[in-house]
């Protein structure tokens, strides 16, 4: 009887109705096990690694980065004294869709939710003083520009006599998910997604072996109400279309996929989450081998970039996000992640402070160090709820994956509508379940205070704009400017011709060109994209 249960029916946020009780499947029990495999081994349902957190702990990296270049430096010369070993930038809105700061579209937006990277100049003040060589991992949320980004690495590399390859830079460079899930794009689709491809093309034939010149971010996709099927269904469209762009430069899936991450979500229900990286592993697996011809197993066993899901914290009783991103870290840890970044408790209310990016840190620290999860490669492997979930998981991404290939593929499902009306239409019916309070959150539609928590806030510094406007308009009057219209010249030629982009988008770096001024030179080629779907 039903009357004495919390709820009818149980259900994971994917909407899979939950059994009482898990038990042995009737399954033959070599099926099974060629179906779950074993940690480092095909299909990697249990891991990339056999050996997984025994022989090393996830990359713990933060996401930082805010005002100016010299601020932001401050703040990752901070987190690296507090055990970070990785971290990832996070960029101003003007400098994520190619304005300068003294852009009149950039105003009042300079420096706020991330660090404003006008030019080779800020790169060089970024990263001054940080062993750039021994970082396990630098990343980037660039998207629409992380081509320039790369450009930026490489000329700024050669001019400290660095080797670019020895510099384990991790490039987001995943545009086409921007159309659906956040809105910093420049260019229309078919054009960004060649230029993101120019940067795969051009890792792959310089020997960068230690850059990953493309994560695909199901992430962002999540974080816009999609559900784990849909964040994994719509990423995974997203790669096969990178992939078939680099096929048809002669570039082969063993060649460069090795180096390629997954960027995706840890939410909050932890044995889903763990099914989910699971599966994940599972079916790039199988697609990188019958679909795109890999043959050796770097290139089959996926790797996954976590970070916390931001969307799931909330303003009411922030307090409460720390346990929330405790149970997240502990479902990527599970799922056995690679990369793991987390949210800061206030980050529903503004980019965080160092304190709460201090304690985010230490969340990931006690879990790899002190809960003994990190001791046993794929813990929940077995478990007969988790492998469940894990099978029905899959069987929903690839009836959507699927879909979206007699749609016409990842672009044209971008230019219809066709993600953006799921993910919407997904992002609804959670919102009506809590605001119902079918689903409950804590703090916000049960176990409400009537006082608000105070905490310390970030407030970036009103001059940072002034001042990074005046350092643009400065660098403009003393470098060369002949050099610096004939590197744009040189660029807009080869976009024109259709031609690989990044040797002249470094030497326009190089030359000082701005952000804002390169990105002016592509749009006059590609165009800007302005979104027209109607819902």
């Amino acid at each position: 009887m039903t009357k004495d249960l919390r709820k009818a029916e149980f259900r994971t946020s994917d909407g899979i109705v939950l059994e009482r009780v898990y038990g042995p499947t009737a399954d033959d029990s070599a099926d099974f096990r060629d179906r779950i495999g074993l940690p480092g081994e095909f299909p990697f349902t249990r891991g990339a690694d056999p050996e997984m957190y025994r022989r090393a702990f996830w990359i713990m990296g933060m996401y930082s980065g805010a005002g100016n270049a010299e601020e932001t430096n401050k703040r990752f010369r901070y987190l690296l004294s507090q055990g970070q070993t990785g971290f990832s930038i996070a960029l101003d809105l003007p400098t994520q869709m190619g304005y300068d700061p003294d852009d009149p579209k950039a105003r009042g937006e300079v420096g706020k939710i991330g660090v404003s990277l006008a030019s080779l100049e800020d790169f060089e003040l970024l990263f001054d003083g940080i062993p750039l060589e021994d970082i396990r991992q630098i990343r980037t949320t660039a998207n629409a520009i992380s081509p320039l980004f790369a450009a930026m690495v490489i000329a700024m590399a050669r001019r400290k006599g660095i080797d670019p390859g020895n510099i384990k830079l991790f490039l987001q460079n995943d545009v086409l998910k921007e159309y659906v899930a956040r809105g910093t794009y420049i260019y229309p689709p078919g054009p960004s997604l060649k230029h993101s491809v120019d940067v795969i093309e051009y890792c792959a034939s310089n020997g960068l072996e230690n850059w990953t010149p493309m994560s695909v971010a199901g992430y962002h996709i999540r974080d816009s109400g999609a559900t784990p099927a849909q964040e994994l269904a719509f990423c995974l469209a997203n790669a096969m279309a990178y992939f078939r762009e680099a096929k048809s430069r002669g570039i082969e899936a063993d060649r460069f996929a090795q180096n390629i991450w997954m960027f995706l979500a840890g939410d909050i229900n932890l044995l889903e989450e763990v099914a989910k990286f699971r599966c994940a592993r599972r079916i790039w697996a199988k697609l990188m081998r019958d679909r795109f011809g890999a043959r050796i197993p770097e290139t089959q066993a996926l790797k996954i970039f976590c970070y916390t899901l931001g969307g799931r914290l909330t303003a009411q009783q922030p307090l409460n996000n720390i346990a929330r991103v405790a149970i997240m870290t502990l479902g990527a840890v599970l799922g056995g992640v690679q990369t793991l970044a987390t949210s800061s408790y206030d980050e529903a209310y503004s980019t965080p402070t160092e304190e709460s990016a201090a304690i985010a840190l230490r969340i990931q620290q006690i879990v790899a160090h002190e809960s003994g999860v990190a001791d046993i490669v794929d813990a929940l492997g077995g478990s007969w709820a988790v492998e469940a979930l894990t099978d029905q998981l899959e069987d929903r991404v690839m009836a959507m994956l699927s879909d979206v290939e007699e749609r016409g593929g990842a672009v044209a499902c971008i230019e219809s509508g066709y993600f953006q009306r799921e993910i919407s239409g997904a992002a609804y019916r959670h919102q009506c379940e809590v605001d119902s309070a079918e689903r409950v959150v804590v703090g916000v539609n049960a176990f409400e205070a009537p006082e608000k928590t105070k905490i310390h806030l970030y407030r970036p510094d009103p001059e940072i704009e002034q001042r990074q406007v005046a350092r643009i308009r400065a660098l403009r009057k003393r470098r060369n400017q002949g050099a610096v219209e004939s590197a744009l010249a040189a660029l807009e030629a080869v976009a024109r011709s259709g031609g690989n982009t990044i040797d002249s988008t470094v030497a326009c770096v190089e030359a000082y060109a701005t952000t804002g001024e390169i990105c002016a030179t592509l749009r006059r080629v590609w165009g800007r994209y302005e979104d027209r779907i109607v819902f």
